[in-house]
């Protein structure tokens, strides 16, 4: 099961072309870098246009971001320990049996749908928890102009402008937390 997951994120990592615009300076030159960007990867100028109408950087997204360097140096162990409680358990339980529609993805797709349950437990209680209130384009392109994980987000901000293009959700549902998690998952938008 590992293994599947490890190659899919590696599939959908090295599938999804490399951006070229330069991180820092000027935000709206930025912009305009990834505009080009995403239009030679098939987006519209009309997507793009309404987007990133009135895109402006958001200094709470940064802050927060740099608040989380401690979470990240936990090993897996410590920190479900503090996640995978009785209660999220025995909710969990309850729903793997009330969903059918998880063991149909599981057929279909080959994710296990204990998997399905546990990220959908871990993210957000199941969709009780907190999913976030920002605006992914926003969220996406702040982070990608910041020059620490620029390429990461860049890729992410096309993938969002990708969902818009294809109808998935529309920019007033394009909602999420903090690295631009989308959902009761919280995938980011290359997984979507």
């Amino acid at each position: 099961m590992t293994k599947l997951l490890v190659t899919v994120f590696v599939a959908v990592l090295l599938a999804t072309p490399v951006c070229a615009a330069q991180c820092g300076g000027d935000f709206n030159g930025f912009l305009a870098a990834i505009a080009r960007d995403a239009q030679a990867q098939g987006i519209s100028r009309a997507v793009i246009d309404s987007t990133f109408a009135g895109v402006s950087i958001d200094p709470a997204v940064l802050a927060f971001d740099r608040r989380q360097h401690g979470t990240f140096r936990q090993s897996f162990e410590r920190y479900a320990a503090t996640r995978v409680t009785p209660a999220r358990i025995k909710r969990a339980k309850i729903l793997m049996q009330r969903h059918a529609l998880l063991s149909r993805i599981e057929q279909q797709f080959g994710v296990p749908a204990t998997l399905l349950m546990a990220i959908w437990s871990m993210e957000t209680d199941n969709g009780t928890g907190d999913m976030g209130k920002l605006p992914v384009i926003r969220t996406l392109a702040t982070l990608a102009h910041d020059c620490r994980r620029t390429e990461l987000f860049q890729r992410e901000l096309i993938a969002a402008l990708r969902i818009v293009q294809r109808g998935d959700l529309p920019m007033r549902d394009l909602i999420g937390a903090y690295a631009g998690e989308i959902g009761q998952t919280q995938f980011l938008p290359r997984l979507i």
